[in-house]
């Protein structure tokens, strides 16, 4: 038994004691309904709770305790109601102040799951940022290779032509050096020179 449930049944029993010894007092339906009374006010989390409606049935109680035996039937039922209510209506308030409280909690807990989706949707939106950002310098880079790429080929391209035509220019006037020699043979021969061979482009004469 708590210490306040203690002292609220001492209490009770000294006003009991002190309370002169009528019929009344000894009704054991005014003891049995001022017991439950008792017992409201010392529960801790009922206690505060329904003060008009105890206040009502306590006059009840008290009406009760003082009504003759011809009446006291009506009084009785009436007393019984009266602390009934207050029963109910302080257990309905403990109630709603515990479902006040759990939608305290939950209002809590939604305004912090928010922050929590918020911080992940931050984390998320600078982890798709830096992703881009890294996409878009690799595809810089690539195409900063590629167009050095394509000028190492045509820088290799024109070295080739180049090639070709200076071997071109060697191979014709290769041609033109082996052509006078053969004139200069023939006018020492005393006759015609002979006429020059075609010969087919990439091939050497013999």
């Amino acid at each position: 038994m708590s210490i306040q449930r203690m002292f609220a049944a001492a209490a009770l029993a000294a006003l009991l004691l002190a309370a002169p010894r009528t019929p009344a007092a000894d009704n054991p339906d005014v003891l049995r309904l001022t017991q439950r009374l008792v017992a409201l006010d010392a529960d801790p989390s009922t206690g505060p709770m329904a003060a008009y409606e105890r206040l009502q049935a306590r006059q009840a109680l008290d009406t009760l305790a003082a009504t003759r035996s011809s009446q006291r039937a009506s009084s009785l039922q009436i007393a019984e109601q009266r602390v009934e209510i207050a029963e109910i209506a302080a257990r309905t308030a403990v109630i709603r102040g515990q479902i006040d409280t759990l939608e305290r909690e939950r209002s809590q807990w939604l305004v912090e799951a928010s922050r929590q989706d918020a911080a992940r949707a931050r984390q998320e939106a600078e982890r798709l940022r830096i992703q881009a950002q890294i996409q878009a310098e690799e595809t810089a880079r690539l195409r900063e290779q590629a167009d050095l790429d394509a000028s190492a080929r045509q820088d290799a391209e024109t070295a080739l032509d180049g090639v070709a035509g200076a071997q071109s220019a060697k191979l014709k006037a290769a041609r033109q050096r082996e052509a006078e020699l053969a004139r200069r043979e023939a006018e020492l021969m005393g006759g015609n020179p002979p006429a020059p061979t075609p010969t087919k482009p990439g091939t050497k004469k013999p």
